[in-house]
C-alpha cells in the first residue's frame, strides 16, 4: 500500500530534513460536511486527515497541522498551529504553516487530497533546492499560475514575502507567489510519478467526493 512504498523509497533514498505541513483550517461549505474526517477507506480506516499524515510521516522529519479547532483533534499525531491570518485563506495556511515549520523547507499539501502519492512527493524532494517555491502544474489549478500551491514545497525565505503579502489584503496565492523564484514540475515528470494522473485530486464538492470513492473502491 502507500505507506509500504513510501518506507521502501526513503530507505533508498534520503532526503534533507523537510517539515510535513497540512493545511486543514477550511470549512467545506462546497462538500456540506466536514472533509478532514471522512473516511474513504472504510468505517475502521483513518479520517483523511489521518490518512494524509500517514503518507507524510516516512518523508517528513516533523509534522504539523494548519487548523482552528485542536481541541476537536486530541489525539492527532502531529503538532497543531493555528491560522496566523483568520481570513487569511490558503494563503494564510501555506504561512502559518511554514512559520510553525523548524526545517529550512515544508512539505506542504492540503487536507483533502485523498491521493497523493509518496512517489510523487518524494520526487519533489528529492529536487535540488535551488527555488523558492516547487509546485506543480495541475490540469485543475487553484489559481491563475496554473500550478498547485497545496501540493508544494516552499523555503522559509519565503516568510517574509508571503506575511508582506497578507499584510497587504492580498489573499489570492498566485499574487502572492509572484515576486518568488517558482520552480514547476511539468505535465512529463508528473506522468512519470504519477502515471494515473489523480495525485492531485482534491475534494470540494459531492461530485469530487464520489470521484474520490470510485478511484479509490478500484485501486
Amino acid at each position: 500500500d502507500h505507506r509500504l512504498r513510501a518506507r521502501r523509497m526513503t530507505a533508498a533514498r534520503t532526503f534533507e530534513p523537510t517539515a510535513g505541513v497540512v493545511v486543514a483550517g477550511g470549512v467545506s461549505r462546497r462538500l456540506g460536511e466536514d472533509k478532514r474526517r471522512l473516511r474513504l477507506w472504510g468505517p475502521g480506516g483513518p479520517t483523511l486527515l489521518e490518512h494524509t499524515l500517514e503518507v507524510l510521516r516516512p518523508l517528513c522529519s516533523e509534522l504539523v497541522v494548519v487548523l482552528n479547532d485542536p481541541e476537536a483533534w486530541p489525539h492527532l499525531p502531529a503538532r497543531i498551529t493555528p491560522d496566523v491570518y483568520a481570513d487569511g485563506g490558503a494563503l494564510g495556511g501555506i504561512y502559518a504553516g511554514l512559520a510553525a515549520a523548524s526545517t529550512p523547507y515544508a512539505l506542504v499539501v492540503a487536507a483533502d487530497m485523498p491521493l497523493l502519492s509518496a512517489e510523487l512527493l518524494g520526487a519533489m524532494l528529492a529536487r535540488p533546492r535551488d527555488y523558492d517555491v516547487l509546485a506543480p502544474r495541475a490540469a485543475r489549478a487553484r489559481n491563475a499560475l496554473g500550478l498547485e500551491p497545496l501540493h508544494a514545497v516552499y523555503s522559509r525565505g519565503c516568510l517574509g514575502p508571503l506575511r508582506a503579502a497578507l499584510e497587504r489584503g492580498v489573499r489570492r496565492v498566485a499574487d502572492a507567489l509572484a515576486p518568488l523564484r517558482v520552480v514547476t514540475i511539468e505535465a512529463q515528470e508528473l506522468a512519470r510519478h504519477d502515471p494515473r494522473g489523480h495525485a492531485l485530486l482534491n475534494i470540494n464538492t459531492p461530485a469530487d467526493l464520489e470521484a474520490a470513492r470510485r478511484l479509490i473502491g478500484g485501486a
